[in-house]
């Protein structure tokens, strides 16, 4: 077994430090430079691993990204942040899949997080799993009732059911909580129209886009429910802008 020098573990955190301050201050590639000069000095810096892997996900190297979190996972499997930027760089890939088993370890590292059931169940809602989503995303609001990004989530499961009304009951209660939260206001612009009601729907498409006038999601609902009640003048002056 290696067995490191106080002085080359000392050279380790001051290199990991200092690299640190440079990607504060966003110069990612020197602090890249300094990561290695550090896990030079002590290879099971697993701190330096990951602070690493941020820079190389921030730089988008994410082969790169995924190799550093590994090899912090391979020296502690219980490291969470090393996990969370596994499941964060494979999001960034598109590789949902390596996504979902990274996030299901922070949820037996630390089944109480209601972030990691928010991460796990909106992973699942990539893969089109609504089900076991929503599963996941009821251990999140078990843990928070008022947790508005999970009772989100769960509206968008329910949509993807047909079931509207309690899509709609679900995205009113993260609006009572945040009314600037415009993708509830979309998604209930959607309930709306796949209800047959369009005038409520562009209401609340309106509601978004006054919190973001070119949001371009909002617009495109938009144009789409005035098109559906015969108003082409007006979605074609949106297709105009978008």
């Amino acid at each position: 077994m290696l067995i490191m020098s106080s002085s080359c573990q000392d050279a380790s955190i001051y290199y990991d430090n200092l690299a640190g301050k440079l990607v504060s201050a966003g110069n990612l590639s020197e602090a890249r430079d300094l990561f290695n000069k550090s896990l030079d000095q002590n290879p099971s810096n697993v701190d330096a691993w990951n602070h690493k892997g941020d820079a190389e996900k921030a730089l988008r190297n994410l082969n790169a990204s995924i190799r550093s979190f590994n090899r912090a996972t391979s020296l502690n499997s219980k490291n969470a942040p090393a996990w969370s930027g596994l499941a964060d760089s494979y999001t960034q890939k598109k590789d949902y899949v390596n996504a979902t088993a990274a996030a299901t370890q922070l949820t037996r590292l630390d089944p109480k997080n209601k972030a990691y059931w928010l991460k796990k169940g909106t992973l699942q809602q990539m893969q089109g799993d609504f089900d076991n989503a929503t599963l996941d995303l009821d251990r999140a609001i078990a843990i928070d009732a008022k947790y508005k990004d999970a009772l989100y989530r769960k509206a968008l499961s329910e949509l993807s059911a047909n079931k509207t009304d309690q899509a709609i009951e679900l995205l009113d209660q993260v609006i009572a909580m945040d009314g600037k939260y415009k993708p509830a206001y979309n998604a209930k612009g959607q309930a709306l129209e796949m209800q047959g009601d369009y005038k409520r729907a562009i209401a609340a498409y309106d509601r978004a886009l006054q919190i973001d006038a070119k949001w371009s999601p909002a617009l495109t609902n938009k144009m789409h429910a005035l098109l559906a009640t015969g108003r082409q003048k007006e979605a074609v002056d949106i297709l105009l802008r978008i």
